[in-house]
């Protein structure tokens, strides 16, 4: 009798401490959706910005068309792998889109009509400032995964996670051309 009582003991315990790590494992996925939600929101503003940055900028003509180019087709990947919620192919599209906005940002220094319109200069400042958020909730987006993924695999968390088929989430990432400083001469060269 008694060792019935220890032994349904041990399993109440077992069992209770299996839901508090399921239940702590659910908040840290949901910590993961909620991250990314935010990312997507920001890229959603940010998707309706750029059109009228790049018409702003193609009122003058000689404006260079190329970059223009090069920032259209790199909100259009973004937008797809955002749809798609492809993490990797997001940061190889926000490399691309990131470079070609550094690019305009250079070349309207080229420009002081336009680098003088209050319009094209608001949207500047509003695409920059939706740029530097992205830049935040990407941060807190990896760190949250980050959580999850390293809970994941410690032990006994990583019974309960297999048990219930808690993945593993890729990290937001942007190449290293990102990372480097914009070459301003050749942009102009």
């Amino acid at each position: 009798m008694i060792t019935a009582l220890i032994v349904f003991g041990l399993l109440l315990i077992l069992f209770v401490y299996g839901v508090l790590i399921y239940n702590s494992l659910v908040q840290i996925k949901h910590n993961v959706s909620q991250a990314w939600s935010n990312i997507d929101v920001l890229l959603k503003q940010r998707h309706e910005e750029l059109p009228k940055l790049v018409e702003t900028c193609k009122q003058y003509k000689q404006f260079e068309q190329e970059t223009l180019q090069r920032v259209t087709e790199a909100r259009g990947r973004v937008q797809e792998a955002r749809a798609a919620r492809d993490i990797p192919a997001l940061g190889a599209a926000e490399t691309m889109l990131r470079a070609g906005l550094g690019q305009i940002f250079a070349v309207v220094e080229a420009y002081p009509e336009l680098k003088s319109n209050e319009h094209f200069m608001q949207l500047m400042n509003r695409v920059t400032s939706l740029e530097n958020a992205i830049a935040d909730r990407r941060e807190l987006y990896n760190e949250s995964v980050n959580i999850n993924n390293v809970r994941i695999e410690q032990f006994p968390d990583r019974i309960v996670a297999g048990m219930f088929d808690f993945p593993r989430r890729p990290l937001l990432s942007f190449s290293a051309e990102e990372k480097r400083d914009v070459d301003i001469k050749a942009l102009f060269g």
